[in-house]
């Protein structure tokens, strides 16, 4: 019934529109000056200049950036954004929580091309940045701050936008061959171009690395004696293919499709820190003459396409996206313990009405359906399968009147299990002689996941987590070189859901949990060829009874620069403190002794690169240059000082 509805609702807007469109998405590049207005579509779901997308929080990471910053993940390139904490249980590919402001990790929804890759088969529907490596990627754009009005759950603390490449009127095909530190090796090639109205852009690549230990071999307070001996590696093959079809001047298909193949070798969390052999329970003590097979296999798909008409004053789109993430988790002897399947497919229209001059009404309908299909086996082995689709329409109005901005729009879901969801936004900006000064304000539901509900673990009476949220600042460009800003951020989150260790189940946490504080940053052009970035933020949390949630930094400062040493050369480097953070409840040393606090860090990372030819570009880095010890989580190892290496042939 609800899916007929929605088809209802779809005719009449496309009958309405007469039009049908696809998001926009166009080349950003940033050019050589950090001051340079980047395209965005997340903050608006339209095509504005970041200062034009009103009261918005908002980041982007170019292109430039990214290959500057030497990583092989999207994880590992946010890490050093504003007001964006990551968290790993391990090295490459092991499983990771990103928070924005301080918020849960599933408060963060994260796209690839507007499509969704929060698992619904994991425990609370997380971002699955474990996997996402940075090939093809053109930018990356970051909204902090709850935009549930544009985007419905899962966008309450905000939204993570990876954009990737398209295709361009000069072809050109690439391939290359990197190595280094931990037995690390990547090839990867692509080709992009474009020919009469078709245009493509293609990647594939393979990266394997023996790793380290996840168990941690230098902390000396848990076990050790063959404990944390063996390395655990990784493997990761991806493909990803970008192709458009422009009919004439007025329509375009747009085809997105990605894929994921990857195994991780992981370890045992036991008393209370991680470890490489446990023996059964009740004892769960360290055996290291025990098999060690553990790992976790992962297949991922996803997927758009979408069409677009654009007959002036109106453009609109029909669109329809999917995912299907599958993981099997086998156990030290090597026995399948679990297999998870996650599925998700949304189509809905966009329109975006440009009937007034300074105006921009836009209203969408979606249709989302999830699943899940997961199986435990052994003696407590237990099965999940369920689905759960919802409705929703948004409508979302911006006015641009001078150096006034008003952005503004509310949002109806009805969801199959909680019913109906109103939520709503405002976000304007107003410009006064080089100052820029924001505001916004907007409010959200999380509905619980699957798992939270109907698994083992799960609680059939919870109800949605609602929120709202408000952010304040300004930012103001002394000169031609030099461009600062501060904000102040605010969000609470009623009847936050969380795992209770008593019950052994998921419960709501009664009352607010806030999380509330400053992000400030400058950047400083100090000549043509000399960069400079910093940022520094400052974060409180607190739970219904005033505790500090765990892993979130109160404070966190980076600095970033970079040099063009001569036309072929090119250096960067980045610093990144991050204090003092609250440890997992269970934490425990190998005495027993509870962990209350993870210890701050220095990481600094270098990289440079060099245009031997036209087509050859040599280039490297060097993380952890200090080769600090340090953990995001307690037991779980970090890399070392490391180094690494390539070669890049572009034709």
């Amino acid at each position: 019934m609800k899916k007929k509805r929605f088809l209802v609702f779809l005719a009449a807007g496309l009958l309405a529109s007469g039009v049908v469109k696809a998001e926009d998405l166009a080349d950003s590049t940033r050019a050589k000056n950090y001051f340079s207005q980047e395209l965005v579509v997340t903050a608006t779901k339209t095509l504005n200049s970041v200062s034009d997308a009103g009261g918005s929080s908002v980041t982007v990471i170019t292109e430039e950036e990214i290959e500057r910053s030497g990583q092989q993940t999207v994880e590992e390139v946010i890490k050093g954004t504003t007001g964006i904490d990551v968290a790993s249980n391990g090295g490459i590919g092991t499983s990771s929580s990103v928070f924005i402001r301080g918020a849960d990790s599933k408060n963060t929804l994260l796209l690839v091309d507007g499509v969704p890759l929060n698992d619904p088969s994991s425990a609370n529907r997380n971002p699955v940045f474990d996997h996402l490596t940075i090939d093809n990627i053109e930018r990356i754009e970051v909204v902090r701050g709850p935009v549930s009005a544009l985007y419905g759950t899962n966008a309450t603390a905000g939204v993570i936008n990876v954009i990737t490449k398209k295709g361009t009127a000069d072809p050109e095909v690439h391939v290359g061959v990197e190595g280094g530190s931990y037995g690390t090796w990547k090839a990867y090639g692509g080709a992009r171009g474009a020919d009469g109205g078709f245009d493509y852009s293609v990647n594939v690549s393979r990266l394997e690395t023996d790793g380290f230990s996840i168990a941690n071999e230098d902390n000396d307070q848990i076990p050790h004696a063959g404990n944390t001996s063996e390395n655990d590696g990784y493997e990761n093959t991806s493909g990803s293919v970008n192709l458009g079809y422009q009919f004439n001047d007025n329509i375009r298909l747009d085809g997105v499709l990605r894929y994921t193949d990857s195994s991780v070798e992981t370890d045992d969390f036991g008393p209370g820190y991680a470890g490489d052999r446990f023996g059964d329970w009740p004892g769960y003590l360290p055996e290291p003459d025990l098999a060690k097979e553990q790992r976790t296999d992962s297949e991922q798909w996803s997927g758009r396409i979408a069409l677009k008409m654009d007959y002036d004053p109106v453009v609109s789109s029909v669109f329809y996206n999917f995912s299907d993430q599958e993981r099997e988790i086998y156990s030290s002897d090597g026995d399948k313990t679990n297999d998870y399947d996650g599925a998700l497919y949304e189509f809905g229209w966009q329109g975006d009405f440009a009937i007034f001059e300074g105006n921009l009404m836009t209203v969408g309908l979606n249709y989302n359906h999830e699943s899940v299909d997961n199986v435990s086996y052994g003696m407590y082995g237990s099965v999940l399968e369920d689905e759960v689709a919802t409705v929703s329409g948004f409508v979302q109005d911006q006015w641009k009147i001078g150096d006034l901005n008003l952005v503004g729009a509310v949002r109806y879901e009805d969801h199959d299990l909680f019913g109906d969801k109103t939520t709503w936004r405002v976000a304007p900006s107003y410009t006064y002689d080089d100052v820029m000064f924001k505001f916004s304000y907007g409010t959200g539901f999380r509905a619980p996941s699957l798992f939270e509900l109907y698994s083992s673990y799960g609680n059939p009476d919870l109800q949605p987590e609602t929120s709202k949220g408000w952010d304040a600042g300004f930012e103001k460009r002394f000169s031609d070189r030099f461009r600062a800003g501060a904000t102040y951020f605010r969000s609470d989150y009623e009847d936050r859901i969380e795992f209770d260790m008593l019950t052994y189940t998921y419960q709501q946490a009664e009352g607010l949990t806030k999380t509330y504080g400053v992000e400030t940053f400058f950047e400083w052009a100090a000549s043509e060829d000399v960069f400079f970035t910093a940022n520094y933020t400052w974060t409180e949390t607190e739970d219904p009874d005033g505790n500090e949630l765990v892993r979130r930094p109160r404070h966190k400062f980076g600095l970033t620069g970079s040099w063009d040493v001569t036309d072929k050369a090119r250096l960067a480097a980045n610093m990144q403190w991050v204090g003092d953070r609250k440890a997992y409840s269970g934490a425990m040393d190998k005495d027993g002794n509870p962990v209350e606090e993870l210890d701050s860090y220095v990481l600094v990372n270098l990289t440079g690169s060099y245009q031997v030819t036209e087509n050859i570009e040599l280039y490297g880095r060097v993380d952890n240059l200090l080769d600090e010890f340090y953990e995001e989580a307690w037991s779980y190892a970090t890399p070392g000082l490391s180094a690494y290496g390539g070669i890049r042939l572009t034709y």
